[in-house]
């Protein structure tokens, strides 16, 4: 979830279960959990609300789950309930532009995200050669990982989503001090809220219903803003179609990996 531990997390995490059990939603006795594996997961049965990413939403969880909605961010390069990765950088590169940067070394999350992988593997799709862009590529771990490798010349450049460096930015400044953006991706719908295909219709339009009071309630402004939430929002699995086909037309290019 956008780089966030879950000690952010809590705080709306109560408000939210407040609101499910004001709108009769059941098994609000169950606690926020941090999955160690996150696909079992997401495709437990007795899943009620989870946040995933967009890309194993579209290629792994569309017969487990029902799409709830998606959060829209407080950040610059998100559009409502759509965002953006910054592809980062040294700032003491002399390369201004992803296009200056072939052959050189790349971070990334998880080849499962959308922000640091899918949508940068669709960004240097025109610019490979057979196939090929950058001359190393290292997983590591998480967004805030992939900064950490660049800053100590582990590796040279990484797309970040903009939520999770927004979150930095503001809690941890020095962690992305002497960095600089030199493309962004294509905006995609953020972080898809989901629940199991068993939720009972009843309770999926309750969900929501809380989920809408939570962003709305004045009492929990504070942990909202801790989390940059801005509003919730519903919106249809076809808006979702978008990922599917950057993946499409890299493997078209043949553009397999980064």
């Amino acid at each position: 979830m956008y780089g966030i531990q879950p000690q952010d997390v809590l705080p709306f995490g109560q408000q939210l279960r407040h609101q499910l059990r004001l709108y009769g939603v059941t098994k609000t006795d169950e606690q926020l959990v941090w999955p160690s594996d996150l696909l079992q997961h997401w495709r437990d049965p007795k899943l009620l609300l989870s946040q995933t990413c967009g890309f194993p939403l579209v290629t792994l969880l569309q017969q487990h789950v029902r799409l709830v909605g998606v959060f829209s961010y407080q950040s610059p390069y998100c559009s409502g309930a759509y965002y953006r990765s910054l592809v980062v950088v040294r700032d003491d590169e002399v390369g201004q532009e992803l296009a200056d940067f072939r052959h050189r070394r790349v971070a990334y999350n998880s080849i499962d995200s959308q922000s640091g992988y899918n949508a940068l593997r669709a960004l240097i799709t025109p610019l490979a050669i057979n196939g090929h862009f950058f001359s190393q590529r290292f997983a590591s771990g998480s967004h805030t990982q992939s900064i950490e490798m660049i800053r100590r010349h582990q590796a040279d450049i990484a797309a970040i989503d903009c939520v999770s460096f927004a979150l930095l930015q503001r809690e941890n400044p020095s962690a992305v001090t002497g960095l600089k953006i030199i493309a962004q991706t294509q905006a995609v719908p953020g972080l898809p809220l989901i629940t199991s295909l068993s939720t009972s219709e009843e309770q999926f339009i309750r969900l929501r219903q809380a989920i809408r009071a939570t962003v709305e309630a004045p009492e929990a402004r504070s942990a909202k803003d801790r989390l940059l939430i801005n509003s919730f929002n519903e919106i249809p699995w076809s808006a979702y179609d978008v990922i599917r086909q950057l993946q499409a037309a890299a493997f078209a290019s043949g553009v397999i990996t980064l």
